[in-house]
């Protein structure tokens, strides 16, 4: 079996190589925040997206170093993790950025350390699931509104719960609401609604990830003169939509069949899986 490595600070670490010490300030307090990224044929999807959204969390972390993580650190990285694991050019990456030194609470520096892992896909397109998504709304916890809600920090205590809602109950995906009770995003993606023919999505100031494969299916329905709309969401509205679907970086679009009894179609977010695979790849 071949060994497979990660890119630990700019050295290759075999994937289960003990990197982080006990003291480390993400394992110790969630301080920092990752991204995920999809490479295609060879090519890092989005790069630039991903890059802008990097620098602008870890200038709101106050962690130093974005300058150096742009778009072309993270294609190189991604690349070099790619060719030493002779991977297709068909991957799903992590890349995982949390403050260095030690200190409890207040930090002593503020130097980024990083982490970038990797698996393989089949794929070479992004593919819309044949089978729809059943979801409920986890009504356990709220997510807060603040100055990190639109970053994907370290501190995924909140994603996690949800996780633990959707498999007791039996889920394919579980909604966060954010603290005023409005529609944020589900467990690992943004969300979208179809409701009389016009698509809306909940906006940043509603404490949602500010996710890129948000920002690419924004600009898709652009292109292809769709209304979009964000806006501030009430969750009443899944029981009368007409479609519902979830994007992220990796997987793309996945619709959303049902919602209790409710039954949702697949004509808008079938439409733009196809767009998003004939525009980017």
């Amino acid at each position: 079996m071949l060994q497979e490595y990660l890119l630990f600070n700019d050295e290759f670490q075999v994937v289960d190589a003990p990197v982080l010490t006990a003291s480390n300030r993400s394992f110790k307090f969630g301080d920092g925040l990752f991204e995920s990224m999809r490479m295609i044929n060879n090519k890092l999807q989005f790069a630039d997206l991903h890059a802008d959204r990097l620098a602008a969390g870890m200038k709101a972390l106050k962690i130093d170093g974005h300058a150096l993580m742009d778009d072309y650190f993270l294609r190189q990285k991604t690349a070099d993790l790619a060719k030493r694991n002779k991977w297709n050019g068909n991957v799903r990456f992590r890349l995982s950025i949390y403050r260095g030194g030690a200190g409890v609470y207040t930090p002593e520096i503020n130097k980024a350390g990083y982490i970038l892992e990797g698996v393989p896909l089949k794929a070479s397109t992004y593919e819309l699931n044949s089978k729809g998504l059943i979801i409920d709304v986890f009504d356990e916890m709220t997510k807060p509104v603040n100055k990190l809600s639109n970053f994907k920090t370290a501190n995924a205590l909140l994603y996690v719960m949800a996780g633990l809602f959707k498999t007791q109950h039996r889920l394919d995906e579980a909604m966060i609401l954010n603290q005023y009770g409005f529609l944020c995003e589900s467990i690992s993606a943004n969300v979208f609604v179809v409701y009389q023919k016009q698509i809306y999505t909940p906006s940043l100031a509603e404490g949602c990830v500010s996710g890129v494969m948000r920002t690419v299916i924004m600009q898709l329905c652009k292109m292809n003169d769709m209304p979009l709309i964000e806006a501030q969401i009430n969750p009443e509205i899944l029981k009368e939509a007409e479609e519902v679907f979830i994007t992220n970086a990796t997987q793309g679009i996945q619709w959303v069949m049902g919602y209790g009894r409710k039954r949702y179609f697949n004509e808008v977010s079938k439409f733009l899986s196809e767009k998003l695979n004939t525009n980017n790849l």
